[in-house]
């Protein structure tokens, strides 16, 4: 059996749908989580991270964990409680979903501190541990979607400048390997696109899978920190613009490793805009 935690979220949903057709005994939690989410025959569980009692009947009789860091709310977690928990239901392998910015951004405690100290829990853990650091999500611009919808518009900082953001669909396929085959204990793969893709380049996807024009309008970064305050905390919009308009070298690097692992190339956003572009009809 292998647990999947944040099964609803844009890597979670995937990962359970890739176990499930391998095969694979799946139980899927999140906080609201329900069958009508999963495909046929997964087990589903709610629990809460910030619980780990919650997850005691959920880890029983399980062999392996995909665990997220927890996003906003990671400095509410208890990583080494929920590893206590896991360890005594039986589970011997843990995949951790954590962040690039453990390593580019590790004086931010909102990219880097906090999931750096979940990183630490995993690998003192015991158990058999892979750590998984994706960069920017393809799916992030799901923010654009009513927007395109309703205008065939796109409003964005810094048009120019690239990030090789991967598809969550690729994380998933490199966890799913990781929870499955053997030879990836003790590894950390950093998980990126396969080429720099800028926010312009990203909105004539968009449009080129749409099938008419999107038009980019650039934002100041003023005007973007305003509408990205309504719906996030202060220290996040402020590292996330840092890293939009001021990506390291370690930021913009195309890392190998989903290739390595998958035997194939990452997809790139076209691909994603392809798949997804239903949300921005």
């Amino acid at each position: 059996m292998i647990v999947v935690t944040g099964a609803t979220g844009n890597v979670g949903r995937s990962l359970v749908q890739s176990l499930a057709a391998t095969g694979a005994q799946v139980t899927a939690t999140s906080r609201a989580v329900s069958a009508a989410d999963l495909p046929q025959g997964v087990r589903h569980r709610q629990a809460d991270l910030t619980d780990p009692e919650s997850l005691r009947p959920v880890f029983d009789g399980a062999e392996a964990l995909f665990l997220q860091n927890g996003g906003p709310s990671a400095h509410l977690l208890s990583p080494q409680d929920i590893l206590d928990v896991a360890k005594a239901g039986g589970i011997g392998r843990v995949v951790l979903l954590s962040s690039q910015g453990v390593t580019t951004r590790p004086e931010s405690a909102s990219h880097g501190g906090v999931a750096r100290a979940i990183e630490d829990a995993v690998r003192q853990s015991g158990l058999d541990w892979t750590i998984l650091r994706p960069g920017g999500f393809n799916s992030n611009t799901y923010a654009w979607a009513e927007s395109v919808r309703a205008r065939r518009a796109i409003a964005a900082p810094f048009a120019g400048i690239g990030l090789p953001t991967v598809d969550p669909d690729d994380i998933a396929q490199v966890a799913a390997a990781a929870l499955r085959e053997d030879g990836h204990a003790g590894r950390t793969y950093e998980l990126t696109g396969p080429a720099l893709t800028t926010p312009r380049q990203q909105a004539e996807a968009i449009g080129d899978a749409l099938g008419e024009p999107v038009r980019f309008i650039e934002q100041t970064r003023d005007e973007a920190r305003a509408q990205m305050l309504q719906f996030l905390p202060e220290p996040v919009v402020d590292t996330t613009l840092d890293i939009l308009g001021e990506p390291t070298p370690a930021e913009q690097r195309i890392s190998p490793d989903v290739e390595q692992v998958l035997g194939r190339a990452p997809r790139t956003f076209a691909d994603w805009a392809q798949s997804h572009i239903a949300a921005f009809r």
